[in-house]
């Protein structure tokens, strides 16, 4: 789960984002500019960025006539070279900020994407891990349960019989402090043999 964010972290989004735009703004004048010159020297650049400003001036004006209940078939006049070029240059920096702006924002989602798979990833080894230590504490159970079963099994034989073997060969070695218990009861055993 992620934690909420501090009052600080949460103002401080909104001026970094203006500045932000900002700067991709001030990247882009300098390209809509070389657009204005390439398209001053290359005719079919030229005609080609006329045309999609053109195409765009037609778009937006219909729109606009639609959006304000205006007659929406009357004839949109074409813009002059000048402001066609203009148009086109601004429009293609646009553009390539939008470009910019939404391939940063590509990267940033799949950053975290990839950081929320990194914590996923470690939640399930640790998931895992914790299954198999269970499942190990479940068979030291068990074997303990088995030694508890031949010990009382030795200990509710009558004394005066001999057993058959020595306890310590049918019980397996203990682990840990279970050993102390193991020979504690062992002797008990021997001593009431006696």
């Amino acid at each position: 789960m992620s934690q909420p964010k501090s009052l600080v972290q949460q103002t401080m989004v909104l001026p970094l984002l203006k500045l932000g735009t900002l700067a991709l703004r001030t990247i882009c004048k300098p390209i809509a500019n070389q657009l204005k010159k390439e398209a001053g020297v290359n005719p079919k650049f030229r005609q080609f960025i006329i045309n999609i400003a053109q195409a765009n001036h037609r778009f937006t004006t219909k729109l606009q006539r639609r959006a304000s209940g205006r007659i929406t078939g009357a004839v949109i006049r074409p813009l002059n070279e000048e402001r066609a070029v203009q148009a086109a240059a601004d429009l293609l920096g646009e553009l390539f900020a939008f470009t910019v702006a939404g391939a940063a924002l590509v990267y940033e989602v799949q950053r975290n994407a990839r950081g929320e798979a990194k914590k996923e990833e470690k939640r399930q080894q640790e998931l895992a891990e914790f299954r198999r230590k269970h499942e190990k504490m479940e068979n030291e159970i068990e074997e303990m349960k088995q030694r508890c079963c031949l010990l009382h099994e030795e200990l509710s034989k009558p004394i005066n019989e001999q057993p058959s073997k020595p306890l310590n060969e049918e019980v397996s070695k203990p682990r840990g402090l279970a050993w102390l218990y193991n020979y504690m009861c062992y002797q008990n055993a021997a001593e009431k043999i006696k």
